[in-house]
């Protein structure tokens, strides 16, 4: 039998992220709920970044920390009728493999992935002197960390942060997940981005009131990293499951390790 035979997954990244999770996850034994968690859509404003695109042939580096950035970036340049062959000398660091991966899609390989696959790596291990460095930050609008910008300003750069994109709570929870936490049926909740969760217990409290904690018992929560992690602890005093490799293939291998340290009842349930 499959590891992850008998549980019942559920999934909180965005429409556009899960079908990869859910192949990983499903290629374990699971069944797997797809339940987008967050909505990403353009910022408030554009005025900010297009004024840092027509000075873009200023910055030495370009900061993009995650897929959704790469997609947005990459949009608003096609919308300015730019492209970066018109700034050759402009370097690209990016946060993690799947961030990478799409900007690989774009046609550009990043000058520099840092070997942890965490914002915070990439200042501690940045391949030049950060003094004296213009670096454009195209960024989520709100609720993203500004630690990353704090840094790489302590250390001399001069940052210029744009919003690129927003992410937002849906306006609802689907029935069919309702159904399913209140019935018992899901054994792990997996979380990929503190916006995630914080946005999860929003929908959860919204439809359950009160009850929306008794919900989480003897359901594990999975994270896929640190950061992650402590808004789960923030909000629920716990985590059962964190990835060691911060990717999605890392997240599926803590989940399958939990699954064969823990007896599970004939429901599947915890």
């Amino acid at each position: 039998m499959l590891p992850l035979n008998p549980h019942t997954i559920l999934v909180t990244r965005s429409a556009s992220q899960s079908p990869q999770f859910r192949q990983l996850l499903e290629a374990q034994g699971s069944t797997v709920l797809e339940m987008p968690a967050l909505t990403i859509g353009p910022p408030s404003s554009w005025a900010a970044l297009d004024q840092a695109l027509d000075r873009i042939q200023e910055f030495q580096w370009l900061i993009l920390t995650s897929a959704n950035g790469v997609t947005a970036w990459f949009e608003r340049l096609a919308a300015q009728g730019i492209t970066l062959d018109q700034c050759p000398s402009l370097k690209i660091a990016v946060v993690g493999q799947k961030t990478a991966a799409v900007l690989q899609r774009y046609g550009k390989t990043p000058d520099f992935i840092p070997p942890d696959f965490v914002a915070d790596s990439l200042v501690s291990h940045f391949p030049e002197p950060l003094r004296d460095q213009s670096v454009l930050f195209p960024r989520v609008e709100t609720g993203g960390r500004t630690l990353l910008a704090e840094e790489f300003r302590q250390q001399g750069s001069t940052v210029t942060e744009v919003p690129a994109y927003e992410s937002r709570c849906p306006s609802h929870l689907e029935p069919p997940i309702a159904a399913a936490l209140a019935q018992g049926r899901v054994t792990v909740v997996t979380f990929a981005s503190s916006k995630t969760v914080t946005y999860f217990n929003q929908l959860i409290t919204a439809q359950f009131g009160e009850s929306a904690g008794d919900l989480l018992r003897g359901v594990a929560i999975a994270s896929i990293g640190p950061q992650t992690s402590h808004t789960c602890r923030d909000l629920w005093n716990r985590v059962d499951i964190e990835a060691q490799d911060y990717t999605l293939e890392g997240l599926t291998a803590a989940i399958v390790a939990w699954a064969m340290a823990t007896p599970t009842r004939s429901t599947g349930l915890i």
